[in-house]
């Protein structure tokens, strides 16, 4: 039995999304410790899932692998299309666990794009592989087609910055209870429809803000400034993306920003992904204060949602095996 733990991640925005330039995407993300998927895998004749949702995707993985059959079991899950990356942590702990049980190499990074992963953005497979806040280099903007690029015809993105992030930053996490984020072929479209039209002055102030703010931020370990920029990069991805979710922020997760961003301990408040997730940067000190103003920020909303902390992550998914021990038959 191996057991493979992956975590959320946090997805900022991209770097660029107008065909004016000569880079398109460039996503821009941070690992968190949690919340987590954690996936356990046997050898097996057959294929057999404890989850029907995701049987598929282990069937997937085990053709990808060559291997007639395994037993997968969900043992730790968190939301889907929520804007925290469940679908590439689940896809790539599956893969990773089915080979590790059959003792196979496998790299996750090269076998993503057969399962569907990086074709846009490579911070989920970047933060599986070692965590941290990552930056990765896009894809030439000639390769952009108006249809989706079939499965395995593309590279995941190479990661062009990494930083660990101090371990007593912690981020506050607002997940109301609202429509899934958007997914499958509602999201090509709507991201095909983005890129069509987007704004090439807008990449410019993202790069200015990615260079001078969040990168020196993220190396110097400025909670501060790393979380005004990371807000300012969401609120300028919002610009391009306010047609296709109704604003900057898709509702109702730009009250939830406005909220948190008037609380004093918490710096910086933006929208993660298509959302309905809205993160706020604090630290360990004030973590308990920052909770309890995400929580009152809910009830005077009157929308219900939960709260959760995530630490950021600075390694990348985790790896066990089962021991076994064998009492003396006398």
């Amino acid at each position: 039995m191996v057991t493979v733990t992956a975590t959320a991640r946090l997805h900022f925005g991209f770097g660029n999304l107008s065909l004016a330039h000569e880079r398109l995407y460039g996503g821009i993300g941070v690992s968190l410790a949690e919340p987590a998927v954690v996936v356990d895998a046997a050898q097996a004749d057959d294929i057999v899932c404890s989850d029907e949702r995701f049987e598929r995707i282990t069937r997937q993985a085990a053709a990808l692998l060559d291997v007639e059959g395994a037993e997968v079991s969900v043992r730790e899950q968190f939301d889907r299309h929520v804007g925290l990356g469940s679908g590439t942590q689940f896809a790539l702990a599956t893969l990773v666990a089915i080979a590790e049980a059959y003792d196979r190499e496998v790299d996750p990074r090269a076998i993503a794009p057969d399962m569907g992963r990086g074709g846009r953005s490579g911070v989920g497979v970047a933060t599986f592989e070692r965590g941290g806040f990552v930056v990765d280099s896009g894809h030439p903007t000639e390769r952009f087609t108006s249809d989706r690029p079939t499965d395995g015809t593309w590279s995941v993105p190479a990661v062009v910055s990494r930083h660990e992030l101090p371990d007593d930053w912690r981020f506050v996490l607002v997940i109301p209870a609202a429509r899934p984020g958007h997914n499958g072929p509602e999201e090509d479209r709507k991201m095909r429809d983005t890129v069509e039209r987007a704004d090439a002055g807008i990449a410019d102030e993202v790069a200015g803000v990615l260079t001078r703010e969040l990168l020196p931020a993220a190396a110097e370990g400025d909670a501060r400034r790393f979380g005004n920029a990371a807000a300012r990069i969401g609120r300028l991805n919002g610009a391009w993306y306010a047609d296709e979710q109704g604003g900057v922020y898709r509702p109702p997760a730009g009250r939830f920003v406005e909220k948190l961003r008037e609380c004093p301990v918490i710096t910086g408040a933006g929208q993660s992904s298509w959302g309905p997730t809205v993160w706020g940067l604090t630290t360990r000190g004030r973590v308990d204060d920052a909770k309890t103003a995400a929580e009152m920020a809910l009830g005077e909303l009157q929308i219900d949602g939960e709260v959760r902390i995530g630490s950021p992550r600075n390694d990348g998914a985790s790896v066990e095996r089962a021991a076994f021990e064998f009492s003396d038959p006398r």
